[in-house]
């Protein structure tokens, strides 16, 4: 009896572990926001037309990341990607995609369908900087506060958002990032290859550096 008891404490710190591991670095999807279980092969996501593209059009490498504007690790994985645009300003893509985790975010959902009511004014990029930069502070005041400093049309914008406009255009978003393989955010993808939490740049740049050299 006393060695089932070792046992079984074994496998409950080892699941910790794993668990430690794998949330430090991303925060995790909640089952219950998948809408179906997703049996088929995943399939990397590609670049389509009204996505917001951010770097050189034309670039040999494409980062497609599968994001949430209230997660922690999201906020720090941002700048990452900067950097890595302002390094490599003609050889890398950066897209966004929405991925609300809406169980521990409630703002998640409402910023990601007021950033694209930023960017049908073609201002996506600036109120998505905004919003992470100010993440404390999610909230219907903010993203009007965003709108206003980013010049937007004040009446289109609140209309907009208190119609929900991109509700459909959000949740699409989720759903092929679940079907992807996007376990939680940030999740992205370099050239396809799934690139799971907020990695150091180095570890981006390791990535990046291969492909090029290929």
């Amino acid at each position: 009896m006393k060695n089932s008891y070792l046992i079984i404490a074994a496998i409950i710190i080892a699941g910790a572990v794993i668990y430690t591991r794998t949330s430090s670095s991303a925060e995790i999807l909640k089952t219950s926001e998948v809408k179906q279980k997703e049996e088929s092969p995943k399939v990397g996501p590609s670049v389509v037309d009204g996505d917001y593209i951010r770097g050189n059009p034309n670039a040999p490498i494409t980062i497609i990341e599968f994001s949430d504007f209230q997660c922690p690790f999201c906020a720090k994985f941002h700048p990452t990607l900067q950097q890595v645009l302002k390094n490599y300003p003609n050889d890398v893509k950066w897209v966004y995609r929405h991925f609300p985790l809406d169980s521990i975010h409630s703002e998640a959902r409402p910023s990601a369908e007021a950033s694209e009511c930023a960017g049908e004014q073609g201002k996506f990029w600036e109120f998505a900087d905004g919003l992470i930069e100010n993440q404390a502070k999610l909230s219907k005041s903010l993203y009007s506060e965003l709108a206003q400093n980013n010049g937007l049309n004040m009446g289109q914008f609140e209309k907009c958002v208190s119609s929900r406009k991109y509700k459909d255009k959000v949740e699409a978003d989720l759903q092929e990032g679940v079907a992807a393989g996007v376990t939680g955010t940030p999740g992205s993808f370099i050239n396809g290859e799934l690139i799971s939490g907020a990695l150091p740049y180095a570890n981006i740049e390791d990535v990046i550096k291969k492909i090029l050299a290929e």
